[in-house]
């Protein structure tokens, strides 16, 4: 017997020419603005042009198959891009089943939530059941990971401050509309806080949210420009950054974070690091390929 597993990610541009693409995609068919369009591209520039997310999934991909072994074969399905979810279901057509694996550790209905919709719709259509893992935000090897990735961050501000400063987990923001009173994804993203928080000894930590996209309607918050701004107000002795929500080095995080939130914190004066990113870290990996097997019956 042979298990897909269909892991799944946002998607991404590969290059300056899928920008639009990729742009009208996220818009649900409608092409952005010329202003818009070059916000984004300008966004691409600032982290020297490049688009780095599918070369890091496609590791993490190549990770997941290593640690699963015979009898799994992985493939990749994306929310906004190529391959899509669909394509990744197709590709997998001949297995007995599928598992499902979204590259984000929190739950949302908005989310994963669409992911697992939108690739049992497409398993249906091919006659083989999907069934998809609905989160991993307190996987015990991921915690780890989150834990030593903050002390190597607080490592790097001046000594005087490295005990003081507070840690700021964020996650990617949602529009408030979307996530409704019962969804987890904004008290599983403080648990994963809360839980790296007491392995590390934390006693100044946060959640923020982060890269909250242009529109009218309100979006979670707080903003983490919004709290560094605060925190230097109150007399905040430093600031690091742990983008939870995210596993790889990719726009939300090196230009939302390394970028703008950094130029925040030197306008205001305070030090700032950022915790480095999953991508294709074994260990987590290698735990992430046990779930999938303790989600196969």
């Amino acid at each position: 017997m042979t298990i897909g597993v269909l892991a799944m990610a946002y998607g991404t541009p590969t290059s300056r020419e899928r920008i639009n693409m990729y742009y009208t995609d996220i818009r649900r068919g409608k092409a952005p603005t010329a202003a818009q369009l070059a916000d984004l591209t300008a966004r691409y520039d600032a982290i020297g042009g490049t688009f780095p997310l599918r070369a890091i999934t496609d590791k993490q991909c190549a990770t997941l198959q290593t640690a699963l072994g015979k009898n799994y074969r992985v493939a990749l399905g994306t929310k906004h891009s190529t391959p899509s979810i669909e394509d990744g279901v197709a590709a997998l057509s001949d297995c007995d089943r599928i598992v499902g694996l979204v590259l984000a550790p929190h739950y949302s209905n908005l989310s994963v939530g669409d992911y697992a919709r939108r690739a049992a719709r497409a398993g249906d259509g091919r006659g083989i059941p999907v069934s998809t893992i609905e989160s991993w935000h307190l996987l015990p090897e991921y915690l780890r990971f989150l834990a030593d990735a903050v002390l190597a961050a607080q490592a790097k501000l001046p000594d005087e401050v490295q005990r003081d400063a507070e840690v700021v987990f964020t996650a990617h923001s949602l529009p408030e509309k979307a996530v409704p009173a019962d969804d987890p994804y904004p008290d599983q993203v403080r648990a994963t806080g809360e839980a790296v928080a007491t392995l590390t000894d934390l006693f100044r930590w946060s959640v923020a949210w982060q890269s909250a996209g242009k529109t009218p309607d309100p979006w979670l918050g707080p903003d983490i420009l919004e709290v560094i701004r605060t925190r230097a107000a109150e007399g905040a002795a430093g600031i690091v950054v742990c983008p939870c929500g995210f596993v790889a080095d990719h726009l939300e995080v090196m230009y939302d974070l390394d970028i703008e939130a950094r130029k925040v914190t030197e306008k205001v004066g305070l030090p700032f690091a950022r915790t480095a990113s999953l991508n294709n870290d074994r260990v987590v990996f290698r735990a992430l390929a046990k779930l999938v097997k303790s989600h196969t019956p």
